[in-house]
């Protein structure tokens, strides 16, 4: 039978055929002569881009899809798949371009839409996200799933009003606002001068409502205790966020002997082989120690030299450690580092102007620094410590995505977790002293021009660059210090936990000794 009578349809009934009997080879020689036999289809030709992807040959396969959308600019499943691919190898601004430039062609489509907005915020292209957003209401698509998603874009911008209105527009709208945190987003907004502010009112007629779950109240009571800690009214603050508090400590079951193990391999692993690495021309710069313990200032701070890229808190460290630790033997260990250090300079540097360090300010990372420095002997490492009991309230105060840091809900977890992290950076810096510097949060806002310029010494950066830059480039921020690292640098958070002894005795007995 000649194969360009045989229509795409049937070579693609073939070819699945040959899938579900297990033979993947043949599906994919069966493709290629289909795609020889008609050139024009883009069905056969994406539908072997995911073969070839399968097969692990993925220049092949995003050549298809590349050739996919030349031909159907609107091939949404192309686009998608073409978009993932790129950000896997760190092109997330190629990624954010290509996503714009498909859903011009076909604009209605809301769920690929919200899976394209998730894919660029996840890949740190907030601004391609609201984009998105910004397209989908010019024609007319008011679903509010889009309305949640565009506030917490523009709310990591810092484009507080325009976050505002879309977190309002849900909140009139939607039965489900609580359940998508929306008012615990609009707390995150602004610092709350007076109990006259409408959102008191808000957040209370929402926690009078029988039918909440619970991650959803506490996530308003997380809202309503921060606006009274905004005005001064600590008792309240701290009567409504014990009680956020208990509702998600129930929830996570964070494990303290899993966490206690995992700190006892590290303190007692020997060193990592070596790879034999040339360090690069650019400088992989780590902010690491507890969460809230200063890390979103200081990257603000550093990226204010021209020659900084502050990258955010990526979260590829932990991934690559994983497939390291799981390679088996020394060669397969070396072999598992090479890639490591491959996907991860990918993910750090990424395609947009080239600069000479690059900040990733992932806090956790104080778990990895042993491995950091074997993959990248260059690195610097800053290590951000903050007075326990400030740093534990912080903590304690905060509403964080699941997962995350889930040990934050109870002081005898925070205490565990401080007290780990101070052995393990005592630990990498007996072991790796020209590699490591510490940076006293006090320090930091009490004269935050004399330290970040000893840092910029530490690091080399070019002194004339530093005199010269007087603004940063903030990038979007996801932190729960979103709006507080976009206000001048103020001291009023030094000591804060005073004011709260009285309400938590917890705060008086945490010890770290």
């Amino acid at each position: 039978m000649d194969p360009r009578l045989t229509s795409p349809e049937t070579w693609l009934e073939q070819a699945q055929q040959r899938l579900l009997g297990g033979d993947a080879v043949g599906a994919r020689i069966l493709l290629d002569q289909a795609v020889a036999a008609h050139p024009g289809s883009t069905a056969l030709r994406f539908a072997l881009a995911g073969l070839r992807r399968h097969a692990g040959d993925r220049v092949a396969a995003d050549a298809l899809l590349e050739d996919v959308l030349a031909h159907e600019p609107g091939h949404l499943a192309a686009a998608l798949q073409l978009a993932r691919s790129l950000r896997e190898q760190g092109r997330v601004l190629a990624a954010g371009t290509l996503l714009r430039n498909c859903f011009a062609h076909v604009p209605g489509d809301v769920e690929s839409r919200l899976v394209a907005i998730e894919l660029l915020d996840d890949a740190g292209r907030q601004e391609d996200a609201l984009f998105l957003c910004e397209q989908a209401f010019a024609v007319q698509l008011d679903d509010l799933r889009l309305h949640v998603h565009a506030a917490a874009l523009a709310a990591q911008l810092g484009r507080f009003d325009q976050a505002r209105v879309h977190y309002e527009t849900v909140l009139a709208r939607s039965p489900q606002a609580a359940d998508w945190h929306v008012p615990l987003g609009l707390s995150s907004l602004q610092r709350y001068g007076t109990t006259d502010h409408p959102d008191f009112e808000r957040f209370r007629h929402w926690l009078d409502r029988d039918e909440l779950a619970p991650y959803a109240r506490s996530g308003l009571l997380f809202a309503l205790g921060k606006a009274f800690d905004d005005v001064g009214e600590t008792a309240r603050a701290a009567g409504l966020l014990r009680e956020a508090n208990a509702i998600v400590h129930g929830q996570v079951r964070w494990q303290r002997k899993t966490w206690r193990r995992s700190v006892e391999m590290r303190l007692g692993r020997g060193t990592l082989p070596d790879p034999g690495h040339v360090p690069a021309e650019w400088t992989p710069v780590f902010i690491v120690g507890m969460p809230r313990a200063g890390s979103t200032l200081l990257a603000e701070q550093l990226a204010r030299h021209p020659q900084v890229r502050h990258r955010g808190e990526l979260p590829w460290l932990p991934v690559l450690a994983t497939r390291i630790g799981a390679a088996g033997s020394t060669a397969a260990t070396i072999g598992a580092m090479h890639d490591a250090a491959r996907t991860y300079a990918e993910q750090l540097v990424q395609d947009d102007d080239p600069v000479g360090w690059y900040v990733d300010k992932q806090p956790h990372n104080f778990l990895h620094v042993d491995l950091i420095l074997a993959l990248f002997p260059h690195a610097r490492i800053i290590h951000c410590r903050r007075e326990a009991r400030d740093n534990a309230l912080s903590l304690w105060m905060q509403s964080f995505h699941p997962g995350t840091q889930d040990f934050a809900y109870d002081f005898g977890d925070i205490a565990t977790v401080m007290r780990d992290a101070r052995r393990l950076m005592e630990h990498w810096q007996s072991r790796f002293p020209e590699s490591v510097q510490v940076v006293d949060y006090e320090s930091l806002v009490a004269d935050p021009d004399a330290c970040i310029g000893a840092l910029a010494h530490w690091l080399g950066l070019p002194e004339a660059a530093v005199e010269e830059s007087t603004e940063a480039v903030t990038p979007a921020l996801s932190t729960a210090s979103l709006w507080q690292a976009r206000q001048p640098v103020y001291r009023s958070s030094v000591e804060r936990w005073r004011r709260y002894a009285p309400h938590l005795p917890e705060l008086e007995r945490l010890r770290l000794d």
